[in-house]
């Protein structure tokens, strides 16, 4: 019980982000996601490419 009443009193001093701030974040998020999901696509296709040169 004593665990439960320290989280909830840690919660409380929690500071949220605001709509505006909550957007922002969302938006890095989902930026940064879609270019590694690029990057790592163009390098797994890279590397397929070179393999198959190897084994030719």
């Amino acid at each position: 019980m004593k665990f439960f009443k320290n989280v909830a009193k840690e919660m409380k001093k929690v500071t949220w982000p605001k709509g505006k701030e909550l957007t922002r974040y969302t938006i890095t998020v989902i930026i940064t996601v879609v270019f590694f999901a690029v990057f790592f696509a163009l390098v797994d296709s890279g590397f397929t490419q070179l393999i198959r040169l190897i084994v030719e």
